[in-house]
C-alpha cells in the first residue's frame, strides 16, 4: 500500500511549536508522518508530499510522479526499505494531537483526479455523493495506511471564477486527531474555533483560526 512518509509545509517551525507541537529543528512527527517546515519562502501551504511504495509507470524509480498536479516525490530509499521503523508512531504532542486523520486536496474535476490517483497506485475507498457544509458537491477518499487523502470537488461557481475545470488539483489542508479534543481546544484558547459536529457521524471537529498564523488550514478532530 502507498503510504505517506512526509509532508513538506511552507511554514516556520516556531509557529507550530507555539501551538504545542513537539518540533525538533525543522521537523515534527505526527503519528507515522513527518512534517518538514521549509519556511514561508518555499511556497504556499502544503507544498509537497513524499510517498512510500509508489509504483513507477515507466519502471524508472527516479521518474517524477504525476498525480494530477499534486506535487509528489517518492520517499528516500532508506525510508522505503524500512517500513516497520517508519510505521512506528510518535506519541501524543503536548497539545494532545496524536495522528493525522486526513490530508485534503481540492480538484476542479474530481473524476479526472480520481482516475489519475488510481492509475498511480493509490487505493480508492469510496466516493461520497453528498455535499459538505462548505458546499463541495462530492468527495473521494483514498486509504494511505493509517491516513486518508480526501479529494474534494471544487464547487462549480468557484471553478468558473478561478479559471475552469482544466486546472490541476491542489493541496488544501490537514485534519489532526486528538486524544481529548475538549482539552486541546481549551488549551489553545482563542486560536481555535468552537467544537462542532463533524461530517463523519459521531465525531467532532474544531478549526485552527487564522490568528494562529499557520500557512495552511488545520482542523482538530476526535478519534
Amino acid at each position: 500500500m502507498v503510504t505517506i512518509a512526509e509532508l513538506e509545509i511552507a511554514d516556520a517551525p516556531e509557529r507550530w511549536s507555539a501551538l504545542g507541537f513537539a518540533v525538533e529543528g525543522e521537523r515534527c512527527r505526527i503519528g507515522a508522518v513527518d512534517l518538514r517546515f521549509a519556511g514561508r519562502d518555499a511556497g504556499r501551504g502544503l507544498i509537497r508530499w513524499n510517498l512510500r511504495d509508489l509504483p513507477s509507470s515507466d519502471g524508472d524509480p527516479g521518474s517524477e510522479p504525476e498525480l494530477d498536479g499534486l506535487p509528489t516525490a517518492r520517499a528516500a530509499a532508506a525510508d522505503a526499505d524500512a517500513p516497520a521503523a517508519q510505521a512506528a508512531s510518535a506519541g501524543a504532542h503536548p497539545n494532545g494531537v496524536t495522528a493525522i486523520d486526513h490530508v485534503v486536496a481540492i480538484s476542479p474535476d474530481l473524476d479526472r483526479t480520481v482516475a489519475s490517483l488510481q492509475a498511480a497506485g493509490l487505493e480508492l475507498r469510496r466516493i461520497r455523493e453528498q455535499p459538505t457544509p462548505a458546499g463541495a458537491p462530492r468527495q473521494a477518499f483514498f486509504r494511505l495506511g493509517a491516513e486518508i487523502l480526501e479529494v474534494v470537488q471544487e464547487p462549480e461557481e468557484i471553478a468558473a471564477r478561478s479559471g475552469g475545470r482544466d486546472r490541476p488539483a491542489f493541496f488544501w489542508g490537514i485534519a489532526l486527531r486528538c486524544a481529548d479534543l475538549d482539552a486541546t481546544v481549551a488549551g489553545l484558547g482563542e486560536r481555535v474555533s468552537e467544537i462542532r459536529p463533524a461530517v463523519q457521524p459521531g465525531r467532532r471537529i474544531a478549526s485552527v483560526r487564522r490568528v494562529a498564523g499557520l500557512a495552511l488550514p488545520v482542523a482538530l478532530m476526535t478519534d
